[in-house]
């Protein structure tokens, strides 16, 4: 299924596509579009599971978990999504804040569906089962996992755009080099007519002085190669040197192929294949170091507010709140739970 033609339900885009989500985010392509579906899908699918959570206590603490449910996602994602986006910016990361947002609604979105996937299991055992403090960790639970699913999708997605190299600082542009402007040259050496192969006379090419691949130590000695054609010693092409056999022997002083000497340019001799550069494998980027302390600030913070908007269940034997009085903090409220059940 391609991007262009979305699913009617964007979830499962997300679950069928998700490459084509990423690229879309990659693109920075119709991004807009995309977060309010997803944050449309998300707010439906948390009030419906919200109302399940209040449907414990009454019909009016359903209504009001219905509402509380998707506004702490929402108030949860609006306090930390700044920091995500700076920790990017700080560390060279390109994404833009609506990549930033986008690819924090995918998390969000698909822990929504996940958790209102739930929501008969949960409404199940509400209807066997109705204990308080075994509803209360099961719906925690749910939560829980729901979450850290979504979060996976969150790592799996900041690990494409770092292929993209959307997490690191864009490199700088290379230098272009000028090559040394070359030597003025003195006029050539007259060179000693070379007896060719059939005894005619044949004039050898010139020797330039102070050529870069001439510079030899021994003096120059003109030695009748092999074919009708002898060249003097310091010329680069092929020839017969005193010292150096074979059909393709270089003058004294020359490189040599595969060979640079120190202080010439490579341009000099790019007819010679230059070795293979073995570059360092790619480090993680302190970005996706960054989001895993993210994503540890984002439960902090989120736990918190859900403490901070209780209840969601209501407790039995009590009446109707909308709000409580801020005491002790969620994970104090677990453990006794736990302790008080088993």
């Amino acid at each position: 299924m391609s991007a262009d033609r979305p699913s009617p339900l964007v979830i499962e885009r997300i679950l069928r596509d998700r490459q084509g989500i990423w690229q879309q985010i990659v693109a920075d392509r119709d991004l807009n579009g995309l977060t309010m579906r997803m944050l449309a899908s998300s707010g439906i699918a948390l009030a419906c599971y919200g109302a399940v959570l209040g449907a414990f206590h009454s019909v009016l603490m359903a209504l009001t978990s219905a509402v509380k449910l998707p506004l702490l996602f929402l108030v949860t994602l609006a306090i930390c999504l700044p920091t995500l986006y700076l920790f990017n910016l700080v560390f060279g990361a390109r994404l833009s804040v609506r990549q930033s947002l986008a690819l924090v609604m995918v998390a969000v979105t698909v822990t929504s569906m996940l958790a209102v996937a739930f929501a008969p299991i949960s409404l199940f055992f509400l209807i066997t089962a109705p204990d308080y403090g075994f509803f209360k960790l099961l719906n925690v639970a749910i939560l829980t996992l729901s979450a850290v699913v979504g979060l996976r999708f969150l790592t799996g997605g900041m690990q494409v755009l770092n292929a993209h190299g959307l997490l690191a600082p864009a490199a700088p542009a290379p230098a272009l080099v000028s090559a040394p402007a070359a030597p003025a040259q003195p006029a050539p050496t007259p060179v000693p007519v070379a007896a060719g192969a059939n005894g005619a006379a044949v004039e050898a090419v010139p020797a330039v002085v102070g050529a870069p691949v001439a510079e030899a130590a021994a003096p120059a000695q003109v030695v009748a190669a092999p074919g009708p054609m002898a060249v003097a010693p310091g010329h680069p092409g092929p020839m017969a040197v005193v010292g150096h056999p074979g059909p393709m022997a270089v003058a004294p002083g020359h490189p040599g192929p595969g060979l640079l000497p120190a202080g010439y340019p490579p341009a000099q001799y790019r007819h010679w294949p230059e070795p293979a550069v073995r570059r360092p494998a790619a480090e993680r980027p302190a970005s996706m170091t960054l989001l895993y302390v993210w994503i540890l600030l984002f439960g902090f913070v989120g736990t918190q507010l859900a403490w901070t908007l209780r209840p969601f269940f209501g407790s039995p034997g009590e009446g109707f709140a909308l709000f409580r009085s801020i005491e002790g903090n969620f994970y104090a409220e677990i453990i006794r739970t736990i302790g008080n059940l088993f």
